[in-house]
């Protein structure tokens, strides 16, 4: 069964084409790593997953229906996004934003419900900022607000979770555990999680799926070990690796050579 169905979609900013043809099908219940180059098509594509804009070419379908024509709360009660880049320049509390995720649920003018604070209890301890919700958001390090992003979107209670580079300010025992709670919510959850991922290894030891870009191309699409292969590595990154499996977490991982030599 297909959650999301994408058939030669193509896209393009300014006259730029960012996307070029890209067809997948992505099922209920996994977590799904987009790697690639900076410009690969990355963020373009998690945008168009979540309805923000429309494909230029092709079709893009959630659940059998376009997801552009979606109406936004119908959307915001399947799809939780986390942005590469978010401001909170207002005075809330860590717990009122994480409680924004709640909004699709909230009736206007209605107050949360029991289960409206629970769903905000839970993420805030899912993501460590238990001891912070009372902390404006303002004075929180740039690290902090990433999990609070993060935990709002836990909050909402999607079936669908799109993480794009929700790791990329954090510190890595913080980053480890972001990548844990998405793997727990398509393991133990049945969520689906799709995930721009900078950092190879970590898309390796954590992803059931790679969606490798190139290009604003599809340039493989498969477990991490079918696509991470030192040939792609070379031929989309530059970079020459050599696959390994890591004995204390039998994950398949890659050594990098730099100048010459390999960091393992």
């Amino acid at each position: 069964m297909s959650l999301f169905l994408l058939d030669k979609v193509s896209f393009a900013h300014g006259g730029k084409t960012a996307l070029r043809g890209i067809s997948l099908t992505l099922a209920p219940g996994r977590f799904y790593g987009v790697v690639g180059p900076n410009g690969s098509g990355k963020t373009t594509l998690l945008d168009l997953m979540c309805g923000l804009a429309p494909p230029a070419d092709g079709a893009l379908l959630y659940k059998g229906r376009p997801v552009n024509r979606y109406p936004r709360r119908e959307l915001a009660r399947e799809i939780a996004l986390v942005p590469q880049e978010f401001t909170m320049n207002f005075d809330f509390t860590v717990a009122e934003v994480v409680l924004m995720g709640r909004h699709p649920y909230i009736p206007r003018f209605a107050e949360p419900t029991a289960n409206d604070l629970e769903k905000v209890d839970l993420a805030l301890a899912a993501l460590d900022l238990a001891a912070l919700g009372e902390r404006l958001v303002t004075t929180l390090s740039g690290g902090e607000k990433q999990r609070v992003v993060v935990a709002r979107a836990l909050a909402q209670d999607t079936a669908v979770l799109i993480l794009d580079e929700a790791t990329a300010n954090l510190d890595i025992s913080h980053a480890i555990g972001i990548m844990r709670v998405a793997k727990g919510l398509s393991r133990d959850s049945g969520r689906t999680v799709v995930a721009a991922i900078h950092d190879l290894n970590f898309a390796a030891a954590y992803c059931d799926d790679i969606i490798l870009l190139h290009g604003g191309r599809l340039a493989a699409f498969g477990p991490p070990r079918r696509v991470l292969t030192a040939r792609n590595v070379r031929e989309v990154f530059g970079l020459s690796a050599r696959p390994y499996e890591d004995e204390s977490t039998g994950t398949y991982q890659l050594a990098f050579k730099y100048h010459g030599s390999s960091t393992p």
